[in-house]
C-alpha cells in the first residue's frame, strides 16, 4: 500500500494512494529509491515498482528463501540480502545481478551501504558482522560479535557505524575499528534510524521511541508513539523541521513533527490507520540526495580505495523535498500456491 500525505495547515492526512497483492506470502522488506520500490518477501522474490509511470515493474528472481534485507544505493543500485545467505547486487539500469556473494554462513539480518557506495556491511545469523568492497565484491573484513546482530547501519557522513543485538546498540568507529561506545534499551530493538550523525531514533517492544545520542549514550527525548509496540520508524525532513513516521503492530502510522534542534517530544502531524498487521514501513521521495556510485570495475583494487572513503565531500547538494510519500507493507496471506513458472523481469 502507498500513502499519499497531504499537508493542510496544521493537520495531516494520509490517504492510501494504491493497494497491491504484491506477494503470496508476508512482506518482509521494502526500499526506496528516486524512481523505484523494492519490495522482498518470504515467497523468495523481490517485487519493483516504477514510480515515474506508476506500474509494476516486474520481479528479481535470485534468492532462494525469504528476502530478508533491502537497500538502494542512488538510483543506480539495489542490495538485497537474504535467507539463503547471499548479498546480491542489482543494477537498476536493465535489473542486471552484477554480482552475488555468498555473504554469510547463515541468512543475512541486514545490510547497509556506506555513503560512498564502495563499502557494505552485513551480519548474519552465523554472528559474524563482515565488511564488503563493493568494487571487487570480496570481503574486506570480517568480526566475530559472538551473538546474532538483527540490524546493521551506517551513520549519514559514514565515519560510524551502528549493530543492534538484542536490546543494545553497539557504536563502531570506522577509522579505528573499534568499539565506542553501547546504548541500552529497555526492550528489544526492532528499529532504528539516524536523523543526524549523532542522533538516532530508536524503536522496539515497546510503545516508545526514544532519540539518544550516539557519542555521550544520552537520551535526549523520549515519547509514547503508540498503543503497542512500534515495528518500523523512518524520517525525512521538512523546511526547517524533521518528520518522523511510525507504523506500529496496531495498524496505524503516525507523523511527528520534531525539532532536531531544540529536541523537545513531537508534535503529531496526523496518523492512517491501515486496519493492518505492519511488517515494514519505508518514505518514498521524489529526489535523491545521494550521488551516483562508482562504475563497478573487474580488477581488484588497492587500499586506497578503502582509505578513500574517509575523505567524503562533506558538501552535498540539497533538494527541498515538495512531495513526500510513505510507503508501508502488511502482511499478505497466501491465498494461492505459489507459482512454480517465476516471471522474469519486465525491462
Amino acid at each position: 500500500m502507498r500513502l499519499h500525505m497531504i499537508s493542510e495547515s496544521e493537520e495531516w492526512t494520509a490517504t492510501a494512494d494504491f493497494t497491491h497483492h504484491a506477494h503470496t506470502a508476508s512482506v518482509s522488506a521494502v526500499a526506496t529509491s528516486e524512481r523505484y520500490i523494492a519490495t522482498g518477501s518470504r515467497d523468495e522474490t523481490i517485487q519493483i515498482y516504477d514510480m515515474k509511470k506508476r506500474i509494476e515493474h516486474g520481479a528479481l528472481l535470485h534468492h532462494d528463501g525469504t528476502i530478508s534485507c533491502l537497500e538502494f544505493y542512488g538510483t543506480s543500485h539495489l542490495l538485497s540480502g537474504g535467507q539463503d545467505g547471499l548479498l546480491c547486487v542489482w543494477s537498476t539500469k536493465n535489473w542486471e545481478c552484477l554480482k552475488s556473494i555468498r555473504a554469510h554462513k547463515g541468512q543475512v539480518t541486514s545490510l547497509s551501504v556506506h555513503p560512498s557506495g564502495k563499502l557494505a556491511l552485513t551480519v548474519g545469523t552465523d554472528k559474524t558482522l563482515r565488511t564488503w568492497n563493493l568494487i571487487d565484491g570480496r570481503s574486506a573484513f570480517i568480526k566475530n560479535i559472538k551473538q546474532n546482530a538483527v540490524i546493521v547501519k551506517w551513520s549519514p557522513e559514514g565515519d560510524k557505524y551502528v549493530v543492534v543485538i538484542g536490546d543494545k546498540v553497539d557504536v563502531y568507529n570506522l577509522e579505528t575499528a573499534t568499539l565506542t561506545s553501547t546504548i541500552i534499551s529497555p526492550k528489544r530493538i526492532s528499529s532504528i534510524k539516524f536523523l543526524t550523525n549523532s542522533i538516532l531514533a530508536i524503536a522496539g517492544d515497546d510503545e516508545t521511541v526514544r532519540l539518544c545520542d550516539v557519542n555521550t549514550q544520552k537520551v535526549l527525548c523520549e515519547f509514547e508513539a503508540h498503543e503497542t509496540r512500534v515495528k518500523s520508524v523512518d524520517s525525512f525532513t521538512m523546511d526547517d523541521f524533521c518528520v518522523l513516521v511510525t507504523a506500529s503492530n496496531d495498524g496505524f502510522i503516525k507523523m511527528w513533527k520534531l525539532n532536531l534542534e531544540s529536541l523537545e517530544p513531537p508534535v503529531l502531524l496526523g496518523k492512517a490507520n491501515t486496519t493492518a498487521r505492519l511488517t515494514c514501513l519505508a518514505v518514498w521521495k521524489p529526489t535523491t540526495l545521494q550521488e551516483p556510485p562508482p562504475e563497478v570495475k573487474t580488477e581488484p583494487t588497492t587500499s586506497h580505495d578503502i582509505k578513500d572513503i574517509l575523505a567524503l565531500e562533506k558538501k552535498r547538494k540539497r533538494v527541498r523535498i515538495s512531495t513526500v510519500e510513505v510507503v508501508q507493507e502488511e502482511d499478505a496471506s497466501p491465498k494461492k500456491k505459489k507459482d512454480g513458472g517465476k516471471k522474469k523481469m519486465k525491462t
